[in-house]
């Protein structure tokens, strides 16, 4: 048997420094080495959120590092999710279900709510570490919020409860690493100083040689190691929960591969649906919401969205929707997921504000379905006949008085799902689906002259597993693990 290890937790300088990818690589990491690691995340903001085998909400990142780990998903890894829906307001979800909508400023006083929050992410850290080993614990944003400090659940608070081993991550890509890995050190009390164990420096370019006197340095000031230094990598693909990753992503069209356009809602979720088709090298996506652009793609995606009739109003109002009609008309096939489903059909009614004053907006006419929101929110995995997938959506969908039924999935449980009137025009609420080569070869088979050069399929899972064996040994490389499996055995 394996020794037990402490948990160990990848805390950040700030938002945005690669913790959950660094967490990640350790989830692979001690796989690969014979522990069975389980990840961990408190408290965690996020749209873009996954369904565990219970059927259950956590947020994406802790479904990636599982997946990394070898393990299913499961709502202890992030007992606490923040959906935001506006700049002040957030549906709270406490293991996997949702408990209503928070002011931020309330949510952060704690005194309002009958809930201990702080004890039910403790109890899901305890029923997890009572199974695996190590705990991959992931702090958020920033460990230095010291005006936070009395309500953080999710950063040293955390890593005091769980007798964990901190690990400081820095961006150094981003310009002051020394400022900020010394600052977010030197604001904490001497009590948490002594919880950070070590340093990672993330992100690094150029040759690594520059980098032996400021690690030194820092060593000296900060008197914590610095475990290593990993460089910045292009060629390794792991999702990404943040959009901010969408900054990143191609905005133009490409010849000679068949363009995908995904439609730049401004409450776009869950984008990670569209990662499979970016590796595929059959396709070229981009995201837009530009009108002339929609016009020239090959197939349009309308994608989830947080707020169905604030987007689908301002798709009215911005020319998208007449763009997408026209450019169908023309050619091009729509597929709508999940929000963007209920986009593609004649009205989204909303009679109990379930979303906001809006009541009613005619959708985009393109599928005979009427949407009402309201009622408990779905959320659960699915298998139909392509693969698997899961659902996260609120709202009833049905078609319109008149319209035959024309289901686009027939679900393992008996259930249908989704509308197709034809192979160019069609929608689910399976997100996920796009992840199974079976779908993706029907979506592409109307522009089959275009991949009839490299008409194989794609086998994203197979990606995936090699992805994350390559940032493993990617961040193997750079990370002194002998060093760092000695302070996960220390006895001080």
């Amino acid at each position: 048997m394996r020794k037990t290890l402490h948990p160990i937790m990848f805390a950040g300088t700030g938002s945005d420094v690669g913790k959950s990818i660094v967490a990640a690589a350790f989830c692979r990491i001690f796989r690969q080495d014979g522990y069975h690691p389980a990840p961990f995340k408190a408290q965690n903001m996020a749209l873009n959120s996954y369904a565990t085998p219970e059927g259950l909400e956590i947020g994406r990142a802790q479904a990636v590092q599982a997946e990394a780990a070898g393990i299913p998903c499961h709502t202890d890894m992030n007992p606490l999710l923040l959906k935001p829906q506006s700049d002040h307001t957030s549906q709270v979800v406490l293991n996997g279900r949702p408990i209503g909508n928070k002011n931020a400023y309330d949510y952060w006083r704690r005194g309002t709510s009958d809930i201990d929050f702080r004890k039910e992410v403790c109890d899901a850290f305890d029923r997890l570490a009572s199974t695996y080993n190590p705990i991959v614990m992931e702090g958020a944003g920033s460990i230095s919020e010291i005006n936070l400090k009395e309500t953080d659940l999710v950063n040293l608070p955390m890593a005091r409860h769980a007798k964990a081993d901190v690990i400081l991550v820095g961006d150094i890509d981003r310009g002051g690493v020394f400022a900020s890995v010394y600052g977010s050190i030197a604001l904490q009390t001497p009590e948490d100083r002594e919880l950070i164990k070590g340093i990672i420096i993330n992100k690094f370019r150029g040759d690594m040689r520059l980098f032996d006197e400021g690690r030194r340095m820092l060593e000296d000031i900060c008197d914590v190691p610095v475990l290593g230094v990993i460089p910045y990598y292009k060629d390794i693909h792991i999702e990404e929960e943040d959009s901010i990753a969408l900054a990143q992503k191609s905005f133009e069209m490409e010849h000679g591969k068949v363009n995908v356009a995904v439609i730049m809602l401004q409450h776009l979720s869950n984008y990670t649906d569209f990662d499979a088709l970016e590796q595929d090298p059959r396709i070229h996506l981009f995201y837009t919401n530009n009108v002339d652009d929609i016009g020239k793609a090959d197939i349009i995606i309308l994608p989830g969205t947080k707020s169905t009739l604030h987007d689908l109003y301002e798709l009215r109002r911005n020319g998208c929707a007449q763009a997408i009609i026209r450019a169908h008309r023309e050619g091009a096939s729509v597929l709508g997921i999940c929000g963007g489903y209920q986009l593609m059909g004649v009205e989204v009614c909303d009679p109990n504000h379930v979303e906001g004053e809006i009541q009613r907006l005619p959708g985009l006419g393109l599928l005979p379905i009427t949407t009402t929101m309201g009622g408990e929110k779905t959320t659960r995995q699915v298998e139909c006949e392509y693969g698997k997938g899961y659902e996260i959506h609120n709202g009833e969908t049905s078609p319109v008085d008149g319209a035959k039924p024309s289901p686009l999935l027939h679900l393992s449980d008996g259930r249908e799902d989704g509308y197709r009137v034809d192979s160019k025009c069609m929608g689910t609420y399976v997100h996920g689906i796009l992840d199974n080569a079976a779908f993706v070869d029907v979506l592409l088979q109307p522009f089959s002259e275009k991949t009839r050069m490299k008409n194989r399929s794609f086998d994203y899972a197979a990606f995936k597993e090699e992805q994350y064996d390559k940032l493993a040994a990617h961040v193997r490389q750079h990370v002194d693990m002998e060093r760092i499996y000695q302070i996960l055995t220390s006895h001080d």
